[in-house]
């Protein structure tokens, strides 16, 4: 129960049960129920109850002025009113199937001690957007078309009073018909006509194909039509859409303009694949992008986001690729970009993306401005009915939780849906907030066009197959009202199949792009090339600039007190250059950021505490120990440097991945940087990693730089801790899509980072980087290393005599320190080469080739690592050995395990050890420590 005043809900009375709450507070309708029934006299009800009732009561006679405060027959009115207010939705005609019971009895004169005897009373109206004093007929009849017609408001659950009370006056004040001019009403039922044409077109020419209709939701089409409209009016430039398979053929052709032709060689498949320059993906999951100019001759640009069957795991990726187009705009108020995501009715309770998404977006690091969430609700998820997808009223109770007011529509009421689509946009643009649209319909067919919904669903489809179409209704009614006659309905729709028709024959003889070449709606991209290439760019920096950063590094500004720990640090970093000290890993990647800074690319890193780093080595930034202050060093570099954005982001994987990669699509010139806490949490996202980074060049010529950070290494942290699932990364690896590299040097990491930007193609990059070497003696580099050099591909061993080399371990990351350190302490493996291979695909075919033919008296070769044998690059690496370089390989590493390590850090170490002194040839076979093999 929620007073009309801006005090919290009291905490609970004591004795109410785990049944009678939900998850975000209590149970409302058995509140509800519980509340008629004192007021029913009902003398069962728990005193702690009857105690909280009266209270109530009393707050809502003295928290509402409606003057004649002292009246009882006023204050009931007083109660009414509130009531409507608060749940008026639940008694909205918003089910075009009437299926949804509607609770009128809370709304009942009787429930407030009133009685159809009071109707034409005079009342006080008090802030009711009516005249005062009115008859409480007038006041009732208000109420109904403000909160019980086709819109269902939820908007008491907002913080901000000022929030709940702009909703308030907007629905009070709404005209009939929502306000529509009968031009407008005229437009809603051209756009009608043309998303059930497409429809019905579709349904009779491609029998058995799958297009994911939007048929009994297809009053999404003058919604969206009359945003965009209205939007550019406001001056929006942008409005960047995002939705799954349902409708979005019908959203593409008749919102973003995609042409009949585009559509039609799409069903006819009358293109080749090099025709699209790529694997290509099924039509109803490609994106899109267009420049329209609206009536009034103002212009938008529309994209619509390419989206996997993972429905709803699209959407950060469209508000990552936001975030970025409004850095570019300047748009720091973000009013001039707009997203907008469809989700469906059983999707958006069922997936926790939604819960990652809607959370993030309120944080500093994701917000765009507020979301347009619109739900197209089938009422029916696959074969799922309502009450096998959420346990509540409507499909939309999660967003309740993210302060989202939500708006529950009827789509058989074009009018209010359009009006209803105004008031959204509205509220986001002034108060820079999420709001949702619960759109009711149905789903004409099955699943898709090819389903049988009635196998399952009898009594449902029974109803939908006996309704009329909204295009009929809404014709019939504007005839009623003289704006259209049957006779010109019938001709528009004939016209438009017409046309229809028209484009099928032609694209039969000359078939048309159905989508745009890469780059070519985007000019940020313009001069990248779409194909990877191997040739070196200078990625040296000269060391007075490097001396520049270093000293940046390692000052504070006057008043600035730095943790007393952290003293020596900057004293180190100020000095790391100009003493030529030994550079750590830290250094060699924020000297990389500094420099790309100063070379005008902006820079975003996020990750779980990637200000202080995992492990407590970046302090990238820094914080005054007195009053918290945060310091960013690498953004006072020089005058006109980029900026640098570092941002900590929620524990959660999945929605911030997708974020980053969004980014990454929306600006090839920042770096865009995610780090994972430990490189095996990124397997919370791992649908981005498969549906998105690994295939988006192949499948929607989407091409990203994002970069990846992921801390691997065997340490004796268990299984959860050791692994970044190296093997998983390199089984995506095709036609030179993604880059996986294992740097081991500090200087690597440095050119590594700095090659990702200064190269004129963008692949996205994966980094396993080290934990324990982060900080070890022997993984340094010097300053000349930056100052000259570049990213090798593979690392030789420097100590190696060719002339004495019988066997060659070949191995990648913190093992090469393990087995060098052996070597060097223990005097064992004197006739062996140690060989890194820094960058493992795309393959460096000629330099292992090189490699070859350097240790010509070689006669063993192996490849050495500490994953197990299923794991790690074991089967990849023997693949390209056996398939491009004809030489057998052999294997030695720990047995092949379900687990990626051991729980037990001594035996941790006592596998290390054995696995380091066979490979160096020290130690015997032992099966249940290691597994040695070759492969040829």
């Amino acid at each position: 129960m929620t007073a009309s005043n801006d005090h919290e809900n009291p905490l609970p009375p004591p004795g109410v049960t785990p049944a009678q709450q939900s998850v975000n507070g209590w149970n409302a309708q058995w509140v509800d129920d519980l509340y008629l029934r004192w007021k029913s006299g009902d003398q069962d009800i728990p005193e702690s109850w009857c105690r909280y009732f009266d209270g109530f009561e009393l707050g809502i006679q003295t928290g509402t002025d409606h003057s004649q405060s002292g009246d009882p027959q006023q204050a009931s009115v007083t109660r009414l009113i509130d009531r409507y207010r608060h749940w008026g939705h639940e008694a909205a005609h918003i089910d075009p199937l009437n299926r949804r019971p509607r609770r009128l009895d809370m709304l009942s004169l009787d429930a407030v001690g009133l009685s159809t005897a009071d109707l034409d009373q005079q009342f006080q109206t008090g802030d009711l957007a009516m005249p005062s004093p009115a008859p409480l007929r007038d006041i009732v009849e208000r109420l109904d078309r403000a909160w019980c017609g086709p819109i269902g408001v939820e908007f008491d659950h907002l913080r901000c009073s000022e929030r709940r009370a702009w909703w308030q006056k907007a629905m009070e004040s709404m005209p009939t018909q929502g306000g529509l001019s009968s031009n407008t009403r005229l437009e809603v039922l051209s756009d009608l006509q043309e998303a059930t044409g497409l429809e019905r077109f579709l349904s009779k020419r491609y029998v058995g194909s799958k297009w994911f209709s939007l048929a009994g939701g297809e009053v999404l089409i003058p919604m969206l039509h009359h945003l965009v409209r209205q939007a550019a009016e406001d001056g929006v430039e942008e409005i960047a859409l995002g939705m799954a398979h349902r409708g979005r053929i019908n959203v593409l052709v008749n919102i973003l303009q995609k042409s009949y032709g585009q559509l039609f060689t799409e069903f006819e498949e009358a293109w080749t694949e090099d025709f699209l320059d790529s694997g290509g993906d099924v039509k109803y999951h490609r994106g899109y992008s267009s420049d329209i100019t609206t009536p009034s001759g103002h212009a938008i640009h529309l994209t619509m986001a390419s989206n996997p069957s993972h429905l709803e795991w699209g959407h950060p990726v469209v508000l990552g690729r936001l975030r970025a187009k409004q850095r570019l705009r300047g748009d720091t108020s973000r009013r001039r970009s707009i997203p907008v995501l469809v989700h469906g009715d059983a999707a958006l309770p069922g997936q926790g993306i939604v819960q990652e998404l809607c959370n993030a977006s309120a944080l500093p690091a994701y917000e765009v401005g507020g979301v347009l969430h619109i739900v197209i609700n089938n009422q029916i998820g696959f074969t799922a009915e309502p009450n096998d997808c959420y346990p509540g009223p409507y499909c939309t109770d999660v967003l309740r939780g993210f302060d989202i007011p939500i708006l529950h529509l009827n789509g058989d009421d074009p009018d209010y849906c359009v009006a209803a689509m105004g008031l959204a946009l509205q509220y986001r643009q002034q108060f820079g907030s999420d709001v949702a649209i619960d759109l009711w319909g149905y789903r004409l067919h099955g699943h898709n066009e090819t389903d049988e919904p009635a196998f399952t669903n009898p009594t449902l489809y029974q109803a939908i197959r006996s309704h009329q179409p909204v295009v009929e209704s809404y014709a019939d009614r504007l005839a009623a009202d003289g704006l259209v006659t049957a006779d010109q309905a019938k001709q528009d729709e004939n016209r438009l199949l017409e046309s229809m028709h028209e484009a099928q024959e032609r694209i039969r003889q000359t078939p048309v792009r159905p989508t745009p070449p890469a780059f070519d709606d985007d000019s940020t991209w313009a001069g990248f090339s779409t194909d990877w290439d191997s040739e070196r760019v200078d990625t040296t920096v000269p060391q007075a600039t490097l001396q520049q950063i270093s000293n940046t590094l390692g000052t504070v500004p006057d008043g600035f007190t730095p943790h007393h720990k952290i003293e020596r640090l900057l004293a180190s970093r100020r000095a790391a250059v100009v003493e030529n000290a030994p550079l750590d890993w830290a250094m060699g990647e924020l000297l990389a950021y500094g420099s790309l800074l100063l070379d005008g690319y902006p820079i975003r890193l996020t990750g779980e505490d990637v200000q202080r780093g995992t492990f407590s080595h970046r302090h990238i930034v820094l914080f005054d120990s007195e009053h918290g202050t945060p310091w960013s060093p690498l953004d006072h570099i020089d005058v006109g440097q980029s900026r640098l954005c570092v941002h900590n982001s929620p524990v959660t994987e999945g929605g911030c991945i997708g974020f980053e990669y969004g980014y990454s699509l929306g600006d090839p010139n920042i770096l865009v940087v995610w780090e994972a806490q430990f490189g095996d949490f990124a397997n919370a996202g791992q649908v981005y990693f498969d549906q998105f980074i690994a295939s988006a060049e192949r499948k929607w010529n989407r091409h990203s730089g994002l970069v990846c950070l992921l801390p691997h290494g065997y340490e004796g942290a268990g299984p959860e801790h050791s692994s970044a699932r190296l093997e998983r990364f390199l089984q995506l690896c095709a036609d030179e899509n993604i880059e996986v590299v294992q740097p081991t040097t500090p200087a690597q990491m440095f050119h590594l980072l700095r090659r990702q930007m200064r190269r004129r193609f963008r692949k996205p990059l994966i980094v396993l980087t080290p934990k324990s070497l982060l900080r070890h003696p022997a993984a340094t580099s010097a300053v000349e290393e930056l100052t000259g050099g570049c990213f090798r591909h593979v690392i030789d061993d420097p100590s190696a005599n060719p002339s004495n080399v019988t066997r060659v371990l070949l191995c990648s990351g913190k093992i090469a320190y393990d087995l060098m350190s052996a070597r060097e302490k223990d005097g064992i493996g004197t006739d062996t080469a140690i060989v890194r291979l820094e960058q493992l695909y795309p393959f460096p075919e000629e330099r292992i080739a090189a490699i070859l033919k350097r240790y010509t008296s070689a006669t063993n070769w192996t490849w050495v690592q500490e994953e197990p044998r299923n794991a790690g690059a074991w089967t990849w690496i023997a693949d390209r050995f056996q398939e491009t370089l004809q030489q057998p390989l052999g294997f030695i590493g720990r047995p092949a395990n379900a687990s990626p390590a051991v729980g037990s850090a001594r035996q941790h170490r006592l596998e290390q050890q054995h696995v380091v002194e066979v490979a160096l040839g020290a130690a015997a076979a032992s099966t249940s420590a290691f597994v040695k093999e070759t492969r040829t």
